[in-house]
């Protein structure tokens, strides 16, 4: 799938980043500046390897739910926020540490429901992590008065609320899924990992890959899909976009950043909080009205 019109909002940051990026045909500045722009990549890549494994053992254990405080007999509970609550969902092999930068940036900018939720390394299934996050959502949805929630779910993650939201029902609680570094058409990176079930389940081709492109018609939930140049675990780069009939999808484009980077740069961050808002403000999804895959980005701006 070709993304056009989607790297739009990151165009400021490609430019910083990768001189002349993308057309690398012209050679040989071109090539020498997507050399350096790898070479940043991957050394980011590597530092924020290093701070993961250090923040790493304080995402093992599950979040501690909020306990609802009991209203006094006779009062009326009070209208809930406008803006319902994001769950962060993260990916292979990672937990909700991941999300500490972005959790923090989404509280700085009105988010005052934020829950991560840990599925165990040893899930060997996308189909049961999705009933997990099914309850997970019913419950939220209930402690906090809102009919539907937002998702940000990085790389394996995505899939999870995917697989949620078109094959489970999920479109009727979830309003907004974002995406990063998703593998929506499956990758081929690491064939010696296939001996793990989950990640033969992320090849191009897999049972549950071929379920996410039959044909999904009325789903109500707006996909975002972020997806890198330089992401080093998607092949090919663009299977992290969305491209589905029946979807309403904007793809995004990032250049510069790989991976690991994408929850955690606050270049995506500012783009997955206008993602959000502009779902609000615009009052998207809830009849299922228009916009399909790669129709613009109007709205995800860097500043």
């Amino acid at each position: 799938m070709k993304v056009t019109r989607a790297v739009m909002p990151f165009l400021p940051l490609s430019q910083h980043r990768l001189p002349g990026f993308p057309g690398l045909p012209q050679f040989p500045g071109r090539l020498a500046g997507l050399s350096v722009a790898l070479l940043k990549a991957t050394a980011l890549e590597f530092a924020i390897l290093a701070g993961h494994l250090l923040l790493y053992p304080s995402g093992i254990t599950q979040e501690r739910r909020p306990v609802p405080t009991p209203l006094p007999s006779g009062t009326a509970p009070l209208p809930t926020e406008a803006k319902p609550p994001v769950v962060l969902l993260h990916g292979f092999i990672d937990n909700r540490s991941v999300f500490v930068l972005l959790r923090r940036s989404l509280a700085q900018h009105g988010r005052r429901q934020i829950e991560s939720l840990n599925y165990s390394p040893l899930t060997c299934d996308i189909r049961t992590a999705a009933e997990l996050l099914g309850r997970h959502i019913a419950d939220i949805c209930e402690r906090t008065g809102h009919e539907r929630v937002d998702i940000v779910g990085h790389s394996l993650g995505g899939l999870i609320a995917r697989y949620y939201v078109q094959r489970l029902g999920g479109d009727l609680h979830v309003r907004t899924l974002v995406t990063l570094g998703t593998p929506h058409g499956g990758t081929r990176v690491a064939p010696l990992a296939n001996a793990h079930p989950i990640v033969r389940q992320m090849r191009p081709g897999s049972a549950v890959l071929e379920e996410l492109r039959e044909p999904a018609p009325g789903c109500r939930t707006h996909f975002v899909a972020f997806w890198s140049d330089l992401d080093h675990l998607m092949d090919p780069l663009e299977t992290a976009s969305i491209g589905h009939p029946d979807l309403m999808v904007q793809n995004v484009r990032v250049s510069g950043i790989g991976h690991l980077a994408l929850p955690v740069h606050p270049a995506v961050a500012t783009g997955v909080r206008q993602a959000l808002d502009l779902d609000q403000a615009s009052g998207a999804s809830a009849d299922g009205a228009a916009r399909k895959t790669g129709t613009g980005t109007e709205g995800l701006t860097v500043a």
